[in-house]
């Protein structure tokens, strides 16, 4: 059975060499085609036997013959030297193979460019990774290629080489001289086309620019001041900068102009919301509360208005809008009760809006209610570290301005008695009378 094998193997290499051999671009004389088809056999033998120089020579001897015959011979000729430069014995040798790959690419790139499914940007695609793995310190050499592939593959290039050539270019500003930051933002304005259909590679993308150091609000603001002056309602220009500028966590007064700018061309909730965390970082609650508002007014899902009614009345708080503070907070836990930031927003108004009262004891007597809105809250941030201690400690506050045993028998007040109080916002609200 194996000497069958051997025989049909034998017959069909065979045939393979009298059908090459009736073609013209294996040789002008059938003794050339019909030897230049046997040498293109040989490599392929001697490939799949290790003899690598054997291979080598068959190899030279069909690219001086025939260049044209088959993009075969360069497949072969690409595996034949990667394998030699993996066995160079020393860095002269590995040197003079790389330089032999490359020779293999520029050499299929001089005779099938025009391949229909390997031509010239799948070649310079494989040359650029090649490039990079065995000329690892040749930095020009490795962007350089990149490009190459890149301007030969247009908007079809795999979007894994963009990223691959851009975090290189990003790597390369970060530790050597031959990168400047406006060559950075340059060649990531150019190149988000690219990877704009993939998210995850355009992901990485933008967390190379990120993390590259070139993306500063000063390069930033420098870029699209010029760019935006030329074209300033360009709505993709304008996200593009609001975008890379929030990332950049920029705060100058042109970040926010343009932020604002770019809402007025086109609203969007998300935006809104974007925008009043922004001037909310800022310490500008008033243009914080705008924004939330006008994302609330537009917005119809009960759990998402009951988020923004949380901000917003956490906005107000902070900027000592108690009125407005809790009457968004108060929306919120009608629509969910169990969320307990807006409990502890409306039991900070309850216990600052006491203050307002005409009277000491019922001042401290509106406390009484504070206290108990607050340690809802407490129950309800059990897992929220942020507002957590916070609500303790204003609680124990609460408690500590409560009426004393004198002020309350003065009024005839014996504990857990109702009382119903008649000021601040916490007026009509029914409580029970403790000491302090």
């Amino acid at each position: 059975m194996k000497a069958n094998k051997m025989l049909l193997a034998a017959a069909c290499s065979l045939f393979a060499v009298a059908a090459t051999a009736q073609d013209n671009r294996w040789g002008a004389t059938p003794e050339e085609r019909e030897q230049n088809a046997l040498h293109a056999n040989y490599l392929k033998e001697e490939l799949a036997n290790k003899n690598y120089n054997a291979a080598a020579g068959y190899y030279q001897a069909l690219v001086k013959a025939c260049p044209a015959a088959s993009l075969s011979i360069y497949q072969r000729g690409a595996i034949l030297y990667r394998t030699k430069i993996a066995r160079a014995k020393s860095l002269a040798e590995k040197e003079m193979m790389v330089d032999s790959l490359m020779s293999v690419y520029d050499t299929r790139l001089k005779y099938f460019a025009d391949h229909p499914k390997q031509g010239a940007a799948y070649t310079l695609d494989v040359k650029a990774r090649d490039v990079l793995n065995f000329k690892k310190n040749d930095r020009a050499a490795i962007r350089e290629a990149f490009r190459a592939a890149i301007e030969a593959g247009g908007l079809q290039t795999n979007p894994e080489t963009v990223v691959v050539y851009f975090s290189n270019l990003c790597d390369d500003y970060q530790n050597t001289d031959e990168v400047m930051p406006e060559e950075v933002i340059a060649e990531y304005d150019r190149l988000t086309p690219y990877v704009a259909n993939d998210p995850e590679f355009k992901a990485q993308f933008d967390t190379a620019f990120g993390l590259s150091g070139a993306a500063s609000c000063e390069n930033l603001e420098k870029l699209f001041r010029a760019k935006l002056a030329a074209a300033p309602d360009d709505e993709a220009l304008l996200s593009q900068a609001v975008s890379l500028m929030s990332r950049a966590k920029c705060d100058s007064d042109y970040y926010f102009e343009l932020a604002e700018k770019y809402y007025a061309v086109k609203p969007s909730p998300d935006t809104a919301i974007y925008l009043a965390q922004a001037f909310k970082n800022k310490g500008d609650y008033e243009k914080a509360s705008k924004y939330l508002n006008a994302s609330l007014a537009t917005e119809e899902d009960p759990a998402e208005r009951q988020k923004l009614l949380s901000q917003i009345a956490i906005v107000e708080l902070v900027a000592n809008n108690i009125s407005a503070a809790a009457a968004a907070a108060k929306q919120a836990i009608e629509l969910n009760p169990e969320d307990g930031l807006p409990v502890f927003v409306l039991a900070q108004c309850y216990g600052i809006s006491a203050s307002h009262c005409a009277d000491q004891f019922s001042r401290q007597a509106a406390c009484w209610v504070a206290y108990d809105t607050m340690g809802k809250a407490v129950a309800l941030l059990k897992d929220d570290a942020e507002y957590l201690d916070t609500a303790k400690q204003a609680q124990a506050s609460f408690r500590s301005r409560f009426p004393s045993m004198e002020d309350c028998h003065m009024l005839d007040l014996k504990p857990g008695d109702s009382y119903r109080i008649d000021c601040g916002l916490a007026a009509g609200l029914t409580t029970t009378v403790r000491y302090r």
